[in-house]
């Protein structure tokens, strides 16, 4: 696989896992026993991928990254790495462990449980938060290469 392909799988996971998040949380406002497969399936899903995500990202880290780092650090946006890619590196982990947690909570009775339907809730809106927050990040950090590339220019 090249390079760029596992650079772009590892956003694409991130935002599906995002649009999943976001189905769990509005079939959970509603959750009655028509929907309740739907909620643990697409939870399910919201896990998955998430996982795929933090294994291709992680992968392209170990590889990959290096190079870029390089050239982050050299240009005039070092705040990339030193802030952005710092950042992502440690809030992720949280992020994967809240998207591990969804399933398992809405494995739960969302349908009689208002307490477990506030939770599942909860869940997957900071999941859908933090995953923007986290593709925010990594758009920063790939705009902090093209910027270092583009000054190498001039």
């Amino acid at each position: 696989m090249s390079k760029e392909l596992i650079l772009m799988l590892h956003p694409t996971f991130g935002v599906l896992a995002i649009i999943f998040s976001v189905w769990v949380f509005v079939e959970s406002l509603n959750a009655s026993d028509a929907n309740y497969a739907r909620i643990r399936n697409a939870s399910i899903l919201v896990a998955v991928l998430m996982w795929l995500t933090y294994i291709v990202g992680g992968y392209w880290y170990v590889v990959f990254y290096g190079g870029d780092k390089a050239i982050i650090k050299a240009g005039p946006w070092p705040f990339a790495h030193s802030f952005f890619m710092e950042t992502k590196e440690h809030v992720f982990l949280m992020l994967l462990l809240l998207a591990t947690f969804l399933p398992i909570a809405a494995y739960g009775d969302v349908v009689k449980k208002q307490s477990t339907r506030k939770v599942v809730l909860w869940t997957a809106a900071l999941v859908v938060l933090m995953s923007l927050a986290m593709e925010g990040a990594g758009a920063l950090v790939s705009m902090g290469v093209k910027v270092a590339l583009l000054a190498k220019q001039i």
